[in-house]
C-alpha cells in the first residue's frame, strides 16, 4: 500500500524527535514557561504582583532568590558575570564560580540568563560558557534568545552565499518558499551554528509582528523554522511575543491578538510565552508603565490563567504536524489528503497534530482570524471513540463534542484555540 504524505512524515519523526528527548544530562523543562521581558524590580510588591497574574518564571539577581521561592516562582539568574570572556580571567571565574555555588541549590533556582540576539561569531564564546555551567550545575538551563527571521545577514552573521549545503533539509512545500530564498537559507544556518555550537537546552527567539499599518508577513515561517530546528535539535522551545510598543512602528496588541500569539505558539509544539514587555517606561507601553499596571495587564493574567491549564497537558505531547487552510501564510504547509483530521472554516484556521507516547492522538485547532469568531467542521479519523476536550477552566480532559459520521462541530472565538485528544 502507497505510504501518503502524512503517513510517510509521522512514521519518520514519531519517537525520533520528540521536544527535549534524548537530551544530554542537564536541565530537563518540567513546565510550560509563562515568563516576560524586562523585569519587575525583586520586592516584595512587584513579586506577589508577578504570581498573582499566573506567571511562572521571574527574573531576579542572587539577592532576589529568596522572595522568588516565597511566592512559588521560578527564577531566571541575572548576573554580570555571565559572559564567555569571565572564563579568560582567573579572578572572574573565581567569582563566578562562587556565583553558581551560592544559587545551584536554590530551590527557586531555573536558569542562568546569558545573552539577547547573538550574531554567530558569538557562538563559540558561548558555547563554552554554557559548557562551563553545565558542568558546573547540570541541573539548570543558560538561557540565550535568538533574533527573528526579519534580522539581516550582518546581525545573524551569516550570508546566505557562504552556505555550503543550502539545499540539505530544506523546508519543502512550505507557502511561497522554493529552494534558493536567501532569508530562509541564512536563518536555517543560523539556527544549525546555534545548535551545534552552543548545544543550548531551549531554543528561544522573539518575533514581533504587530505594526500600525501591517502585520509582519514571516510570522508562521519563523514559527515553522524554529519548530523544524527544534525538533531536530531535540529541544523545546519559547516564543517571545509583543505586548508594547517599543518600536514606533508597532501597534499594542489587543488581547485577541495575543491570545492568537499565545495559542499558534501552542498548535506548533511550543512549551512557553515570554511577553515583550513586562517592566518598563511609559513610552515603552508594556505591561506596566513607570511601575503602574496597564489594563492590558489584567487581561494577560486571564490569559495566563488558561496558559497554565493547557501546559500540563501540552507538556505531555509530542508535535508531529502543523497546517493551515486556505488562504496559506508564507512558509505553511496545507492540509494533507491522508491527515487523520480535517477541518474547514469560513475563516481560516491552523491545525496543530500531537502524538502521546508515539501514538497519534491528540490536535488542536486555532482560528487564524483575531478580529471575528467562526464554526469549525472537524472530521476526526484517529483511533478511538470517544473525543475529549482540555477544559481551560480546570485543566482536566472532559467529554468533547458528540461525533457523527466522526464528524463534529466547533465555535472558535478570534484567535483562540482548542484542545482535543481521542482514546
Amino acid at each position: 500500500m502507497k505510504i501518503g504524505i502524512w503517513t510517510g512524515l509521522i512514521a519518520g519523526v514519531l519517537g525520533s524527535v520528540a521536544f527535549g528527548a534524548g537530551q544530554e544530562a542537564g536541565w530537563k523543562q518540567k513546565q510550560f514557561l509563562i515568563t516576560f521581558w524586562c523585569p519587575p524590580p525583586a520586592t516584595d510588591a512587584a513579586l506577589s504582583a508577578v504570581a498573582a497574574e499566573h506567571y511562572n518564571l521571574t527574573w531576579v539577581p542572587a539577592e532576589g532568590l529568596d522572595l522568588a521561592a516565597k511566592y512559588k516562582l521560578r527564577a531566571m539568574l541575572t548576573s554580570e558575570l555571565l559572559h564567555p570572556a569571565v572564563l579568560e580571567d582567573a579572578g572572574k571565574r573565581a567569582q563566578l564560580d562562587a556565583l553558581i555555588d551560592r544559587v545551584k541549590g536554590h530551590s527557586a533556582m531555573e536558569a542562568y540568563f546569558i545573552v539577547d540576539e547573538p550574531g554567530a561569531g558569538a557562538f563559540a564564546g558561548l558555547g563554552r560558557l554554557v559548557a562551563y555551567l553545565r558542568q558546573r550545575d547540570p541541573e539548570h538551563l543558560a538561557y540565550i534568545n535568538l533574533f527573528p527571521t526579519y534580522a539581516n545577514e550582518q546581525q545573524l552573521g551569516i550570508t546566505a552565499a557562504s552556505v555550503k549545503n543550502p539545499e540539505v533539509g530544506y523546508p519543502a512545500g512550505w507557502q511561497g518558499i522554493e529552494p534558493g530564498n536567501k532569508v530562509v537559507i541564512a536563518y536555517r544556518e543560523h539556527l544549525r551554528q546555534f545548535v551545534e555550537k552552543v548545544k543550548p537546552g531551549l531554543i528561544s527567539y522573539d518575533h514581533y509582528h504587530f505594526f500600525k499599518d501591517t502585520d509582519t508577513p514571516q510570522y508562521f515561517l519563523n514559527l515553522g523554522l524554529i519548530r523544524q530546528a527544534a525538533m531536530e535539535a531535540q529541544r523545546p522551545f519559547l516564543n517571545i511575543i509583543q505586548a508594547s510598543i517599543v518600536e514606533k512602528v508597532w501597534r499594542l496588541p489587543k488581547i485577541d491578538e495575543l491570545r492568537w500569539l499565545v495559542f499558534t505558539t501552542m498548535a506548533y509544539g511550543g512549551r512557553g510565552i515570554s511577553y515583550f514587555t513586562y517592566w518598563g517606561p511609559e513610552s515603552y507601553g508594556g505591561l506596566y508603565q513607570d511601575g503602574k499596571k496597564s489594563p492590558l495587564a489584567g487581561q494577560v493574567a486571564e490569559l495566563n490563567t488558561e496558559i497554565e491549564k493547557f501546559g500540563p497537558a501540552l507538556m505531555e505531547l509530542d508535535s508531529i504536524g502543523v497546517y493551515h487552510t486556505d488562504p496559506l501564510p508564507l512558509g505553511t504547509l496545507g492540509i494533507p489528503g491522508d491527515c487523520p483530521v480535517k477541518v474547514s472554516a469560513t475563516g481560516p484556521l491552523v491545525l496543530g497534530m500531537f502524538a502521546q507516547k508515539g501514538k497519534p492522538s491528540a490536535f488542536m485547532v486555532v482560528n487564524r482570524d483575531y478580529n471575528q469568531p467562526t464554526t469549525a467542521m472537524v472530521r476526526v479519523e484517529l483511533t478511538g471513540e470517544r473525543v475529549q476536550e482540555l477544559d481551560r477552566k480546570t485543566g482536566k480532559w472532559i467529554d468533547g463534542p458528540a461525533l457523527t459520521d466522526r464528524r463534529m462541530k466547533i465555535n472558535l472565538q478570534p484567535g483562540d484555540g482548542r484542545l482535543f485528544r481521542v482514546n
